[in-house]
């Protein structure tokens, strides 16, 4: 990248001697004359720094006219570093100068190497703040997008209202937190919202879907490698563990994590050290752990399938997320949230809903929670028949609530209940065994295990 200098002095020589000098650095340079004409380039075009005299025209020997200037780019671009120019006998001005926020002098005849030391340093600290600001804004967008107004934080049911004051809450600690509950919940953002409370938010959130990393990647994912730790390592890799340093590592469907790598990751909770694959090197770990299932884990755990001293590392403190239908007064402010967004993204003038589709809405069993409800609202959008939303319009495959069933409630056998809503849920999902134990909240051996007790 080549930097910008804008130069002011009065004196032609002095400024194309400066001119000849900065450009062989590769600098690009504004050369003018007066106060006037720098403050004009200075509010319509970006510099790197600014080199000024301290005297002009009107006043050649008090350093006022420079001390204005001064004060003048500040009042344009406060950001702009300013190195002044004085002579020997003026060091008292450039000393005043440096007081009203000049970042550095440099008096006539300037030495080479000592003007173009001062000016690299000056470019070295503007791109550095430049940088940092960048990052601060990043993170007030991000802060913005996963604040408590996404529609997932809406809690006006007081299960909710529990849930988010439990978070915030435990966000004041460094305890590692584990997010249960049933697919579609939001527990992803639930956890993102706990990394903006705690004392972390302004480093990294790194989420991490353990389902999706393959035993063979697994250490490097994790841990990173160096070069030539494997035959394909042709180059060094930074880690999950190492990206989320100082900040908050979240490990998505942590159920699902091969049995052979619990053990790993097991080692560098306990131990908050690691290496990086192909490497002696320990790291330190130092990152705030939050993990998240849908899976029941004690199940897991019987069957062999996760390790307990693993669930004892992970939930110091663990958070169920209700499902949609425990929560039923956030279902139509959800609904209504979903829908102005939805219209808003595609341009599309909405109404509301009808009476019919609001009892409706509170009325289904939301087997697929809250992302189930996001997609129904969207695809509603563009099938509707009027400008509001109607019953129709939703396209919704009602799950039997228990007074549904035509059982004698207090005649049925808990089984007998139990293998008719299995049942019933096969058929709606024509048979098809993951969307029907994802709707149930089971896991795959819990729900096998009931299909054969069942004889279904």
């Amino acid at each position: 990248m080549q930097h910008s200098i804008i130069v002011a002095d009065d004196d032609m020589q002095i400024l194309a001697a400066l001119k000849l000098l900065l450009n062989a650095e590769g600098y690009e340079v504004t050369a003018v004359t007066s106060p006037q004409a720098l403050l004009q380039h200075i509010k319509i075009t970006s510099f790197s720094v600014a080199l000024i005299d301290l005297n002009y025209q009107r006043d050649t020997t008090s350093g006022q006219e420079g001390l204005e200037l001064l004060n003048a780019i500040k009042d344009i671009d406060e950001c702009l570093p300013v190195v002044v120019m004085t002579g020997f006998s003026n060091i008292d001005i450039a000393v005043n100068a440096m007081k009203s926020g000049a970042a550095d002098f440099v008096q006539k005849p300037w030495e080479n190497d000592r003007l173009l030391n001062i000016l690299q340093a000056q470019i070295r600290l503007f791109d550095s703040e430049q940088k940092s600001r960048k990052l601060i804004e990043q993170n007030t967008l991000l802060k913005k997008e996963v604040s408590p107004e996404p529609a997932d934080l809406i809690a006006i049911s007081s299960s909710m209202k529990h849930v988010l004051s439990q978070i915030e809450k435990l966000a004041l600690s460094d305890m590692n937190i584990l997010f249960t509950g049933e697919n579609g919940t939001g527990k992803s953002v639930f956890a993102e919202y706990l990394h903006l409370c705690s004392s972390r938010t302004n480093q990294p959130f790194i989420s991490v879907n353990m389902g999706a990393i393959s035993e063979t990647v697994f250490e490097s994912e994790m841990f990173g490698h160096v070069k030539g730790a494997f035959t394909d390592a042709k180059s060094n890799r930074i880690g999950r563990l190492e990206l989320a340093e100082q900040g908050t590592l979240f490990l998505d469907e942590i159920g699902n994590i091969p049995l052979s790598q619990q053990a790993k990751l097991l080692r560098v909770l306990e131990a908050r050290q690691y290496e990086k694959l192909g490497s002696s090197k320990t790291f330190i770990m130092n990152a705030r752990v939050i993990s998240a299932t849908n899976a029941n884990l004690s199940e897991l755990i019987e069957e062999g399938r996760f390790r307990q001293d693993l669930l004892y590392r992970l939930n110091t403190v663990e958070v169920r997320i209700p499902a949609l239908r425990e929560r039923t007064e956030d279902i139509i402010p959800l609904a209504e949230h979903f829908l102005i967004q939805h219209a808003n993204k595609y341009g599309i003038e909405q109404q509301g809903f009808e009476a019919e589709a609001i009892y409706a809405l509170k009325q289904y069993s939301w087997p697929g929670n809250i992302r189930e409800l996001n997609h129904m609202i969207e695809r509603a959008i563009f099938l509707r028949k009027d400008i509001k939303i109607d019953v129709e319009d939703l396209g919704l495959h009602t799950h039997p609530t228990v007074q549904d069933l035509g059982f004698e409630v207090n005649h049925e056998t808990l089984e007998h209940i139990e293998k008719y809503i299995i049942q019933r849920r096969l058929a709606h999902f024509d048979n098809k065994a993951k969307e029907t134990m994802e709707s149930l909240g089971l896991s795959r051996s819990a729900y096998y295990r009931r299909i054969e007790k069942h004889n279904l």
